[in-house]
């Protein structure tokens, strides 16, 4: 997928296979970013960015300042929302991956990133990163820049041990949006409730019931249409929360905001910036 809408230009694509049961898409982003910073709330997936353009910012989880990323970072499945700082203009190539999808790209367990962005040259080393955005630079459009990044993450895939347990059980979890009862997938798998949750840090980040409340919380809110009124016990109710006092609850446990103050902002982007890109997850920051 290709989108140019004003100032930000925007492709996307599946990659090939094997990596296309790890991560969803493979993307190039290059242009003015429509707000100087943007909240991402937690989604069911992890992040890996090259930056090839001026440093951005990035403040996560409860850090009170935001620290500088000028090559690029890694954002394992995150509990809370990321603020983003982006510079005048902004130039990348990245990738949105599934919950599990980064632990065979990476040398050490997730769990050790929860809630913590790292640089890439933390995770990959200066050398290999610097070697990579050159051969990024030398390529002969976004196209073929996402081609160089597929081939360096085929490269970098190693054996993982537990992917195949916790991979399939977070398939379950996302298709019943975060629904399934845990004891039923370690019952299903043949493992102990401990067995399973200690996978699923290592190699995710959070337990299998964090991940669940993660889906169940996307699945409401891609469900929400902002453009018209909204009625929060039926939203509730259909993504699987008890009542609509839990889901205010857990709304603003996963953004800091009420789902009243949510919908204004979601509001204020359609408002100033009509069928824009990154509309439908990051918000302005008040």
């Amino acid at each position: 997928m290709s989108t140019r809408l004003g100032p930000v230009e925007y492709l996307s694509r599946v990659p090939r296979p094997p990596l296309n049961a790890l991560i969803d898409d493979l993307y190039y982003l290059d242009g003015s970013p429509p707000y100087a910073r943007l909240m991402l709330p937690p989604m069911p997936a992890a992040l890996l960015i090259v930056n090839l353009g001026a440093p951005f910012r990035i403040r996560a989880g409860t850090e009170d300042e935001a620290a500088e990323y000028a090559d690029g970072c890694v954002i394992t499945t995150p509990t809370r929302a990321v603020d983003f700082g982006y510079p005048a203009r902004t130039r990348s190539v990245g990738v949105h991956v599934r919950p599990w999808g980064l632990a065979p790209l990476l040398p050490l367990p997730a769990a050790e990133l929860r809630d913590r962005p790292v640089t890439l040259e933390q995770v990959w080393g200066r050398p290999a990163v610097a070697a990579l955005r050159d051969r990024l630079a030398e390529a002969d459009g976004p196209s073929a820049m996402l081609t160089v990044l597929e081939d360096e993450l085929r490269r970098r895939l190693h054996r993982t041990d537990g992917l195949g347990l916790v991979g399939h059980a977070s398939r379950v979890i996302a298709a019943t949006s975060g629904s399934v009862a845990i004891g039923d997938l370690t019952t299903a798998a043949g493992v102990s409730s401990t067995h399973l949750a200690q996978r699923f840090k290592e190699l995710v980040g959070v337990t299998p019931k964090r991940l669940a409340r993660t889906y169940r919380f996307a699945a409401a809110v891609f469900a929400l249409d902002p453009a018209g009124p909204v009625d929060w016990g039926a939203l509730a109710g259909a993504a699987g929360y008890f009542d609509q006092a839990h889901f205010g609850h857990e709304f603003r446990d996963f953004t800091g905001l009420t789902p009243t103050r949510y919908v204004e902002v979601r509001r204020r982007f359609l408002r100033e910036h009509p069928g824009h890109v990154f509309d439908g997850w990051p918000l302005p920051v008040d």
